[in-house]
């Protein structure tokens, strides 16, 4: 059971630091990908200043998203958009406001905090922007659709997962996903403290609604998560539990938990 430590007198984090067998305790860190760690949607960014057919042009409304993107990558293999110019395309997405302070405060504390990222993009293009930006190392796994070359050199994507989610897209349920990995550290015997959640999308509104007191939400400031969570809040107070701390730059998620460190719990 997730929950903070009781020490008195001691901070939470390094109760127990020193004692034969013990480790470190330890926080789960969860990242969306699209405008949350990147400052774009990185499906608008492949597509910017290439024509694309009036069927490809707007998103499908009620569709499958995954599907469609599945069907634009395809033309633009077939009009000769090569690898390293979707490779280029991902690496030159801008990171969002305050993410590189807040990975570059994330890369000392590697201890503490077990870092995840879940998106509805792509394979591909999230390993290719996070190598650029030197920080692929801090995670520890990433879960989004699978995306691979074919022989022509077609970036083909594939759906995630399938689930029986009501509030989620076909092809991906955070929630599921982030319960599987819970379960799947706990078989392997770690247990979170907390977990925090930092995102945007109104597919990260359904995995934060599992998180509990002790856990944190940080919404993207004025995007759908973040008026989703008012939204309950208003409709159900009390029902979304775990506290909440919008941002307009990551920088603020990293004072907070520089903060977390200083506390006594």
């Amino acid at each position: 059971m997730r929950r903070c430590c009781q020490g008195v007198g001691l901070p939470c984090l390094f109760k127990g630091v020193g004692m034969a067998g013990a480790r470190p305790p330890r926080f789960l860190l969860v990242f969306d990908f699209d405008e949350t760690i990147v400052d774009e949607n990185s499906d608008d960014s492949v597509v910017r200043g290439r024509a694309l057919p009036e069927a490809l042009r707007q998103s499908p409304r009620g569709g499958s998203y995954n599907e469609h993107m599945q069907r634009v990558l395809a033309f633009l293999g077939e009009q000769g958009v090569r690898p390293a110019d979707l490779r280029a395309a991902y690496e030159n997405i801008p990171l969002s406001p305050g993410m590189a302070e807040l990975f570059q405060f994330l890369s000392k504390q590697r201890e503490l905090f077990e870092l995840v990222l879940i998106s509805d993009a792509n394979t591909f293009g999230i390993e290719a922007k996070l190598r650029a930006a030197g920080v692929r190392s801090l995670f520890r796994k990433i879960f989004s659709n699978p995306a691979s070359f074919d022989r022509r050199g077609v970036l083909t994507l594939g759906p995630y997962h399938s689930h029986k989610c009501l509030e989620c897209p076909a092809n991906m349920c955070k929630r599921k996903i982030l319960g599987e990995y819970l379960a799947e550290r706990a078989r392997e015997d770690v247990e979170f403290q907390r977990v925090f959640y930092v995102g945007d999308g109104a597919n990260d509104f359904c995995p934060a609604g599992t998180l509990t007191a002790a856990d944190v939400a940080f919404p993207r400031k004025g995007y759908p998560m973040h008026r989703l969570i008012q939204e309950r809040q208003e409709k159900q107070p009390g029902a979304f539990q775990a506290a909440v701390v919008p941002w307009e730059s990551a920088a603020e998620v990293a004072r907070y938990l520089q903060e977390l460190l200083r506390r006594k719990c």
